[in-house]
């Protein structure tokens, strides 16, 4: 993912992704978010587990490669979300807006893509230099697994755990924690499916009009 030159500059989202309460649809191909309980002082913490595939018209060796170099293309796949390099392999993203019952946070984590080993690939929450995140944490975890089939093409299949710990304000603790949790649990789909399935669109186009071949016909094979 679930996406320039060496000498990267932050890539600023002309109109970043924002989501509300009154947009937010179910997402069947993953599990349900879940909210563990809180006392009222305390954050509470949203959960979800995620799974989805994503087929390259290409030998594996040839996806690695790609994968490898994704300085170059992680930046301009992620638009417009925006991007800061931290290192070789990390990255800070803003991703855009979300909010509910007038509450809106603007997440932004630092993540980093460690190198591949036989085929897999870890993603993980690293810490942003001089920035601490305003009334929210998130963890991050997630793993890719490239498969090469007979006829050559490769699947990437990808599993993300995600937990986001919020400090709500007073007023939000004041409603109903049954409709603060089921708004979280679908709030928290609503990023992922948004995030996942655009980055999923992009990183395919931009891999198969990289190396001059068709994108592949949908279906698992």
């Amino acid at each position: 993912m679930q996406a320039n030159s060496a000498e990267r500059q932050s890539l600023e989202a002309p109109s970043p992704m924002r989501v509300s309460s009154g947009l937010i649809h179910g997402l069947p191909e993953v599990e349900e978010a879940s909210i563990f309980s809180q006392k009222d002082d305390e954050p509470m913490l949203f959960h979800g587990h995620y799974a989805n595939c994503m087929e390259m018209n290409a030998p594996v060796q040839i996806v690695l490669d790609y994968m490898d170099a994704h300085r170059d293309w992680f930046p301009r796949c992620a638009h417009p979300m925006a991007i800061e390099p931290l290192s070789a392999n990390g990255y800070a993203l803003t991703i855009g807006q979300f909010g509910a019952f007038g509450y809106e946070v603007e997440p932004k984590i630092g993540l980093e893509l460690l190198p591949q080993d036989h085929c897999v690939y870890h993603i993980q929450t690293i810490a942003i230099p001089n920035y601490e995140s305003p009334g929210y944490s998130v963890d991050f975890q997630a793993t890719m697994l490239l498969t090469e089939t007979e006829s050559q093409h490769t699947y990437i299949d990808w599993e993300l755990n995600l937990e986001v710990a919020i400090h709500f304000p007073r007023f939000i603790h004041a409603l109903p924690k049954s409709l603060v949790r089921s708004t979280g649990d679908r709030l928290l789909n609503q990023v992922v499916r948004e995030v996942s399935r655009r980055l999923t669109r992009k990183v395919q186009q931009d891999f198969h009009t990289t190396i001059g071949l068709p994108m592949p016909k949908k279906g698992r094979h």
